[in-house]
């Protein structure tokens, strides 16, 4: 039987990273297809009916042995991020960490910038080789679910219900679960294992949208442009300004909302700004949309009707839709504690594949898979936490045996 240390190191190396710049097509990028071709294979190879979907997705289960058991999901997302840069990686093991700088190929993992390093002191980490991420967002929670799946088939004594496994593209994006079949993954209930730190576990997102500025301007000769040029570049800088500093994502934190400027791209007769909006509270989040609403009339109404705004709701806060499912984090919180972890329940500043879900009707909190610093250079994992994982996730899958 192969470890989950040995399936992450695999996955790590085959290329999924995502791209936002494809859209429209899913999955976003070929490569996808790679893995979710070779997961259905490991699975079927296990013994369980799996398959694979012309856009990437993976889907599987493992049979009921026990009646009156609940049908219980546990999904993973098999992109990664694009940049920085998310091809060729080239995992490195350390074992028995003592401390002190881990030494990557390229850099250094530092305890000075990363002190909670302290707390891993004779664990076996794994980082890449500096020069790319890692990919435990969230390969860690692919390995993990197929470690589990392999054990369960090699012991069938342990009762559960029927297990749901899933594994979707383009996460990373926020498409992962725009073509989920919920109907098809047959469960009730389900968790995305496709968390950080060991012991969280959320079960709140931020309510979240996206939106585009684009400003048409108007170009003349610098030297004749008094009162007739229509800079773009100097209106989308007006426009940035009108964002409160104090509202952004390097300023806030916890359940803080902000406006996050991503980029801006034209030149002096078109320029476009990227951006999206987050909050946990649904009144504020509204809010935010109409100061966004707002901002773009003010200067459409000062240049002649040359801005427009294109403003689209990405995913909601699934909080409103799992707690009245709460036993989902109570069984969460009673398997950690079983196995000497500390669940760690907090608002996630971000969403999953698991907020859209929710509102198609699947409930569907996130759960730990042991990464650090995703979407990084300096990402790493500890073999052990992902191993207590994998020790959890069989902890949920039991109590549900025993569920009506």
């Amino acid at each position: 039987m192969e470890s989950v240390e040995q399936k992450f190191l695999r996955y790590v190396q085959v290329d999924t990273p995502s791209d936002e710049n494809n859209f429209d097509v899913t999955p976003s990028t070929q490569c996808q297809h790679n893995l979710a071709r070779m997961l259905c294979d490991e699975l079927r190879a296990m013994g369980l009916e799996a398959e694979v979907t012309p856009n990437a997705y993976v889907y599987s289960a493992i049979p009921a042995n026990c009646v009156g058991g609940t049908a219980i999901g546990l999904i993973a997302h098999i992109d990664v991020v694009g940049e920085p840069k998310g091809y060729g990686v080239k995992p490195m093991v350390h074992k028995n960490y003592e401390g002190g700088d881990i030494a990557l190929k390229e850099g250094v993992i530092s305890p000075e910038k990363f002190p909670e390093l302290d707390g891993y002191k004779g664990k076996d980490i794994i980082t890449s080789d500096g020069t790319t991420v890692l990919g435990a967002d969230d390969k860690a929670g692919v390995a993990e679910i197929m470690a589990l799946a392999e054990y369960l088939t090699a012991h069938p004594e342990i009762r559960h219900g029927r297990i749901g496994i899933a594994f979707t593209p383009d996460e990373e994006i926020g498409h992962g679960a725009a073509l989920f079949d919920v109907k098809k993954f047959g469960c009730q209930f389900a968790y995305t294992v496709d968390g950080e730190e060991l012991g969280e576990i959320s079960y709140e997102t931020f309510n979240g949208a996206s939106f585009e500025m684009c400003i048409t301007g108007v170009n003349i000769h610098p030297g004749q442009a008094k009162g007739r040029m229509i800079n773009a570049v100097a209106v989308a800088n007006d426009i940035i300004s009108e964002f409160p500093k104090a509202e952004r994502p390097e300023t806030t934190e916890g359940r803080e909302g902000y406006y996050f400027i991503m980029a801006i791209e034209g030149g002096v007769e078109k320029c476009v700004l990227h951006g999206i909006i987050r909050d946990h509270d649904g009144k504020k989040f509204e809010e935010r949309k109409q100061f966004v609403r707002s901002v773009a009339e003010k200067y459409s109404a000062l240049y002649g009707g040359r801005v427009s705004l294109t403003l689209k709701d990405q995913y909601r806060n699934c909080a409103d839709v799992i707690v009245p499912h709460m036993h989902l984090v109570e069984n969460v919180q009673k398997a950690m504690r079983e196995e000497g972890v500390e669940p760690i329940t907090q608002p996630i500043r971000g969403g999953t594949d698991g907020s859209q879900l929710s509102y198609m009707g699947l409930p569907c909190p996130n759960i730990c898979t042991g990464g650090r610093n995703a979407h990084g250079l300096n990402e790493f994992i500890a073999v052990q936490d992902m191993e207590k994982v994998v020790k959890i996730l069989l902890r949920i899958v039991c109590a549900y045996a025993k569920q009506s």
